[in-house]
């Protein structure tokens, strides 16, 4: 079975930084992206990065210039580097991963449990 626990999520001053982690666990044939999504209190899910298995990235315009994804090289765990925080930012952090448990499977999005981050003076 595939788990993604996250982690490192808190409260923070707007201006800080903070970084967070994400941790697979069970057995996968094959990753095509790997990423994070938030929800805001009152809103619809949306992506803030992405990493494909060849290592491009992708942003969300309005975390541009301020947050940075990276992962492993096995691909085991994944990372969000959030600088220059915003009240705006405040959300539950969600890792996911695209990937097929099988040569033969369907691809499948796999989905953490979440972390808050809270951005507040």
């Amino acid at each position: 079975q595939v788990q993604l626990v996250e982690s490192g999520g808190g409260l923070v001053q707007p201006g800080g930084s903070l970084s967070l982690a994400c941790a697979r666990s069970g057995s996968i044939f094959e990753i095509n992206t790997m990423g994070w999504y938030r929800q805001a209190p009152g809103k619809g899910r949306e992506l803030v990065a992405s990493i494909a298995s060849g290592g491009t990235t992708n942003y969300a315009d309005s975390v541009k210039g301020r947050f940075t994804i990276s992962r492993n090289n096995d691909k085991t765990m994944v990372y969000l580097q959030m600088n220059s925080l915003k009240p705006e930012d405040t959300a539950v952090y969600y890792c996911t991963v695209n990937a097929r448990r099988l040569s033969f499977s369907t691809w499948y999005n796999y989905w953490g449990q979440g972390t808050q981050v809270t951005v507040s003076s």
